[in-house]
């Protein structure tokens, strides 16, 4: 099977309200938008480290990974923006921790080392729960088409 061009990687949890915008984002592309054969979008969930993992170690990467997350940076919940991998909030390098090995560090040796364009597409959360609570704040949901339209250029671009 021949490796994909680009990989959509939609992170988060989705147990946790607003931080589940990433499997959302994935799987509202895959229901409502034709994805070229060579682009695959992934519901990675909790589990964007084991891929990205795999991806540095496999030969055959594709050109570009992109990830879609949710993040906590004191901007207007519900606006879409990309983020520089310098710029993971703390918070979220927790999130993609491997052994110790932060998922920051495996994107920019995706991006430096192995040649890999690397995006992330974020959104302002409005509210993540301490306690388990499924469901996306409405600003939030309101998103998911805005950050498939900044996916969908990245893919045509």
């Amino acid at each position: 099977m021949k490796p994909k061009r680009i990989i959509v990687l939609g992170c988060g949890n989705v147990l946790f309200g607003d931080d589940g915008f990433g499997p959302e984002v994935v799987k509202f592309l895959n229901e409502n938008f034709k994805i070229p054969d060579d682009v695959e979008a992934i519901d990675a969930g909790t589990s964007v480290r084991n891929i990205l993992f795999d991806l540095v170690l496999n030969p055959s990467r594709p050109e570009k990974v992109i990830i879609v997350d949710a993040v906590d940076i004191g901007r207007t919940p519900g606006e879409v923006f990309e983020i520089d991998i310098s710029s993971i909030p703390p918070i979220k390098i927790d999130d993609f921790s491997m052994h110790q090995l932060p998922t920051s560090s495996l994107l920019r040796e995706l991006k430096d080392i192995c040649g890999v364009d690397v995006r992330i597409i974020c959104v302002q959360v409005q509210h993540i729960p301490e306690e388990v609570k499924p469901g996306l704040s409405d600003v939030v949901k309101k998103a998911i088409p805005v950050a498939c339209e900044r996916i969908l250029k990245e893919i045509i671009d």
